[in-house]
């Protein structure tokens, strides 16, 4: 057996759980599953559908985005991967989709503003919106850059990657990550709920407040806090 199976069967659950909880269309996504003491990652190969996959086919990847082990070419955005590792020594799995509410966001050039508990049981802070890259980052190595797009946002935005775990970038879609890849995919689904909610809350009131202090607190704490007591 391959040193690179359990990540390999690692991206391989991850990326099948996309269509399953309908956040891609056709191959419009993908994750990956690192192994930090390899120093390598797992992803998803570029333009199969979801239907044709397998553990097998998931290429490996090192933090320099180069291909060590497979025959098929890995995901575009691979290279966007491979900053996000090298540069976040705390992350296990990234994904990315274009799924439709949370890309309505990013195109929209917009946060998503904390309007609700939900969003609050997850993030204390309006989920945050990379602004659109310029021109010579796109004419340069454009996935490349676009990691980089991703950590510059956060970084002047005052945020740490461990307690924002997903961004949109702008006039393109978001990103998810996690200490695994399953966590990341988890992020990507929260994400989109979240992106779906906010939108109706501005259809139903364009004059919607965001959610006040006191409650962020209480919901963030209760499930993340040093007392939480949701779940067993």
């Amino acid at each position: 057996m391959s040193k690179y199976h359990h990540i390999k069967q690692q991206a391989y659950q991850a990326n099948m759980e996309l269509p399953r909880l309908n956040l891609v269309l056709f191959t419009f996504g993908n994750v990956s599953a690192a192994d930090r003491e390899l120093g390598v990652f797992a992803i998803k190969p570029s333009g199969v559908p979801y239907e044709q996959l397998s553990p097998e086919k998931m290429v490996i990847v090192d933090f320099d985005g180069k291909v060590v082990d497979g025959d098929l070419r890995p995901s575009s955005d691979t290279k966007t991967h491979a900053v996000l590792y090298k540069e976040w020594p705390e992350i296990g799995g990234i994904c990315h989709t274009h799924s439709t509410y949370a890309t309505a966001w990013a195109q929209s050039q917009r946060c998503i503003p904390i309007y609700g508990t939900t969003h609050a049981d997850h993030k204390t802070v309006d989920i945050p919106c990379a602004p659109p890259m310029d021109d010579v980052m796109i004419q340069g190595d454009y996935e490349y850059q676009t990691g980089y797009q991703i950590l510059n946002c956060l970084k002047e935005s005052n945020l740490s990657y461990k307690e924002v775990e997903m961004i949109l970038v702008g006039n393109h879609a978001p990103f998810t990550w996690g200490k695994t890849a399953e966590k990341a995919v988890y992020n990507s689904a929260v994400l989109e709920t979240v992106a779906q909610m906010a939108y109706l809350t501005e259809q139903i009131n364009p004059k919607a407040p965001r959610l006040k202090d006191s409650l962020i607190k209480k919901h963030f704490e209760r499930k993340h806090g040093p007392d939480s007591y949701y779940g067993q």
